[in-house]
This record gives C-alpha cells, structure tokens and sequence, in this order.
C-alpha cells in the first residue's frame, strides 16, 4: 500500500478505510514475521495494530526522517512485548527501510524482542517490564510543560501494565500534576499470558476506576479495531481540557485468526507450521475484504 497516498488523504472516511488496510497489512507482516523467527508475542501485537497505523499516520505530528524533532509528539509502548506490530508500523511510517522487519530478534538487529531507544529510531523509551510506561509518559508531559512546549505524550498499556504498582502511582502523580497533553491509551484485550484478567487480577469498573483516581476517563469504551471508532475517540481527546485523558478500547489478543483470538495460549507462543497454515489464510482474506471497500 502506498503510505504517501494514506498520508495526503483528506476525505476522512477514505482515509480511514485506506488505514484499515494498512491495519491488516501490518498484522499480515508480524504474522509472517513471527513466524519465520520462531519467536516474538503475537497475541498482544495482533491487538494493537489499528491503535499504532492510527497513531502514526494520522494522529501524531511525528518527522520520521528527524526522529529526535524536538517538538514531535511522543509515543511510549509500555507493553513492550508487542514491539513487532510497533516495528511493522514505524517501518511504512519511514524510519527505516521494510526490509529491516526480516532481523526481527537476530543477533545485534536494531529491532530486538522489546524495544530500545538506543538502537531504533521512532524508539522514545525502552520498555519490557510492564508497568512503567505511563511513569515515562507522565515525566515526558512535564517536560514538555517546563519547556513550554505543546507536544502530546502518549502511551499505550494492556492488561498486564495495569496489575502493575507502579502504573497506579504514576496515575495518582498525574492526577496530582495534571499536565496538558498525556494521553493513556488502554488496550483492553482482557487477556493475559497465563489467562483471562478477570481470573489473574479482575480491573472492572475501570472507568469508574479511573475517574476515582481524578482522571479525565472517556465515558465509553471504544472498538479499538475500528479505526473510524479511534478517530472518533481522537475528536473526543481534541475537545477536552481537563487533563490527564484516559480512553479505554475494546480489542482481542490475537485478532484476525480466528483459534488465536482471545486465547492466553497465543500471547507468546510460537507460531508453528500448522497453525501458519491455517491462520494466514484467514488474514490475507479479510484483507481483500478490506480493499474491496476502498
């Protein structure tokens, strides 16, 4: 798919079915990818794919062929362990070539199974333990505040960040210092590496939850695989002012293949011969599905 076009696209709706493709395209990608490897989370990857192209090329105001653009928006992916659908949306986005998705995981590759600021580019933050992304966020807003800049800080959590102490302290310290811009993104897949989150460590009422906490929490859930649905929750972020903003979305761990979906089994699990053979089918199909519609 020719990502130029996706970004000089100005009739919304066109632009949202062009992204949708470029969604599926990606999952395609890691799924192939992962595979190869023989390694890498495909569950939690899978689950993020429209938030992460939705970000990239539409939302964010990022210089791919400037990473360090001191006024870009900012992204950390605390679920770190999804980093292949993050490295599949940073490559189309340019920062570097596609055919660098292929060293996913080798030996001295930019692209290692979590990121690392260090080595790649689009990279704000390494994480991998879960649980201080928003900590890293929070820091990144204040910064942006004493510098009188007007960047947005985002950052994209799962389940497993919000079992985390310490993603609760960063959640009261942001309701305490309230700076402008941070956005905590909740992918809400319900699902983690050993089971369901209602059964590890339950979360519901999470809204509720989180407004007790004096979080700015959008009052409904959104189909975090509906990128009309994001857009609509970016309207929503573009009219608010009280500060920081929380925005829950509803997706499934290991979205597109039908055995995968919503299965802990698939969170890091290799993705062998036979379940490739049967699942990348059923990718590719709902890809052509997608075209038909542009």
């Amino acid at each position: 798919m020719d990502t130029k076009k996706i970004l000089a696209e100005n009739n919304l709706s066109k632009k949202a079915a062009m992204l949708q493709c470029l969604s599926q395209q990606c999952r395609i990608d890691v799924f192939d990818i992962l595979h190869e490897k023989g390694t890498g989370h495909w569950g939690g990857a899978a689950s993020a794919a429209e938030l992460l192209v939705t970000l990239y090329f539409h939302i964010m105001k990022v210089r791919p062929e400037e990473p360090d653009w001191p006024d870009r928006d900012r992204f950390v992916l605390s679920k770190g362990h999804a980093s292949s659908m993050l490295y599949a949306v940073l490559a189309n986005r340019g920062y570097f070539p596609i055919e660098q998705l292929n060293t996913f995981r080798d030996l001295d590759s930019k692209l290692q199974g979590h990121p690392c600021m260090n080595k790649t580019p689009g990279i704000e933050m390494s994480t991998g333990v879960l649980g201080h992304g928003l900590s890293v966020a929070l820091g990144m807003a204040l910064a942006a505040r004493v510098r009188k800049k007007d960047y947005w800080s985002f950052v994209l959590v799962g389940d497993g960040c919000l079992n985390e102490g310490q993603t609760w302290e960063a959640v009261m310290a942001a309701a305490k210092f309230k700076p402008k811009r941070l956005v905590l993104l909740i992918d809400y897949n319900q699902v983690q590496l050993d089971g369901p989150s209602c059964d590890i460590m339950p979360m519901e009422p999470l809204i509720d939850k989180l407004r007790a906490f004096n979080w700015n929490a959008a009052p409904k859930i959104y189909d975090g695989h509906s990128v009309s649905a994001i857009l609509d929750s970016r309207q929503w972020l573009g009219e608010q002012s009280d500060w920081p903003v929380a925005v829950i979305y509803k997706t499934h761990k290991g979205k597109g293949v039908s055995f995968m979906e919503d299965n802990h089994k698939w969170h890091g699990a290799p993705i062998d011969e036979d379940s490739f053979t049967k699942g990348r089918p059923e990718l590719v199909e709902e890809l052509k599905k997608l075209e038909k519609e542009l």
